[in-house]
Formats: structure tokens, C-alpha cells, sequence
């Protein structure tokens, strides 16, 4: 009989550069990824979350921009990114009850989360 493995999270709660991203898309302007990312890139300095050199900070902020992109919470015009309001809202809350459920179960905040 095989073993089967349990992962330690089921499902993750999305991270810091998530969630700034999210903020910033909330907004009604549109933004192209250069200016989108400076907005963002001051957020998390200010949170002291900006960690790993601005480099790799832009990396994994534009894979998280296209995971927004094609899970259809964000619109791609051209090199403009604009944030679906609702769907952003949606996604904002459902990552708030994640984060309040985790912290309420004594669990340790997921990793980056400072």
C-alpha cells in the first residue's frame, strides 16, 4: 500500500508582494510595470519586507503580476495593467480571513511575512 503525503498547507496564503500588488491594482488608474512596480517597491520598503535585492524583488513581482493577469483579476491593455475592482476585492478579503484564521490557530505567519 503506498504512503501518501500530506503537505504541511493545503493552500497558501499569498505573500507580501501579493497583497501590495493587490492594493496598488485597487486603485482606479492603470499603470504600466515600471511605475507599478516603483509604488510597490517603496510599499514594501516602508513594511522593511523588501528583501532579496530589487532585482529579484522586479522578477517576482511581474510572475505574480501574470498570475493576477491570467487568473483574470487584472487587465492587460498593451503595457498597461488595471486592477478588476471586484475581483481584487474578493481576492483582498479572502486573503485577510486566511491570514486571521492562521494567526487565530497559533500557526506561524507563512514565510516573508514580517
Amino acid at each position: 500500500m503506498p504512503i501518501t503525503k500530506k503537505n504541511a498547507f493545503s493552500r497558501r496564503v499569498p505573500d507580501l508582494v501579493t497583497e501590495e500588488l493587490v492594493a496598488v491594482l485597487t486603485s482606479k488608474s492603470s499603470f504600466e510595470f515600471k511605475q507599478l512596480f516603483e509604488v510597490v517597491h517603496e510599499n514594501l520598503r516602508a513594511r522593511n519586507a523588501a528583501s532579496g535585492g530589487e532585482e529579484m524583488l522586479r522578477l517576482r513581482a511581474y510572475e505574480k503580476l501574470q498570475n493576477l493577469v491570467a487568473r483574470g483579476l487584472v487587465k492587460k491593455t498593451g503595457k498597461k495593467y488595471k486592477g478588476l475592482a471586484s475581483a481584487l476585492a474578493t481576492l483582498a478579503a479572502a486573503t485577510a480571513s486566511a491570514a486571521s484564521a492562521t494567526a487565530a490557530n497559533g500557526a506561524p505567519a507563512p514565510a516573508g511575512a514580517h
